[in-house]
């Protein structure tokens, strides 16, 4: 698994137009906070339960991948934590081409607990959709 930051990120989706970008938040978190252009959302846990599936993550990307364990896979969540979680979980499962988007789609927390203006997808001013 490689960190890449979300400018870093951006590069290898222009350079890699196959990667697949999976936005491993919880389905409303996609839809109401909004998601870079053409993510696939496959999450790592959903509500109520919030406790991750490894086994369910990963045959649903596998399923993404077309089985491909060399397929390029670039993952984020709100902030960079759960997406490192899954991304090890996926290198663990022989994926040989896991990346990790740092400060993920809204990035850090300021000093006033607001995201989106320290780092992140969006704070990077890269291309996103609401729903």
């Amino acid at each position: 698994m490689r960190n890449l930051s979300p400018k870093e990120s951006w590069v290898l989706l222009q350079q890699q137009p196959d990667t697949l970008l999976i936005d491993v938040r919880m389905e409303i978190e996609s839809m109401y906070v909004g998601c870079p252009l053409d993510a696939l959302n496959i999450p790592w846990y959903e509500y109520p339960d919030l406790v991750p599936d490894a086994g369910q993550f990963v045959a649903a990307v596998a399923r993404a991948a077309k089985a491909q364990l060399d397929h390029p896979l670039l993952l984020f969540c709100r902030n960079g934590m759960r997406s490192v979680d899954a991304a090890a979980v996926l290198d663990a499962a022989g994926f040989s081409q896991v990346f990790n988007m740092l400060h993920g789609f809204e990035g850090d927390l300021n000093d006033a607990f607001q995201r989106s203006c320290r780092n992140g997808w969006r704070f990077d001013g890269l291309p996103w959709v609401q729903m």
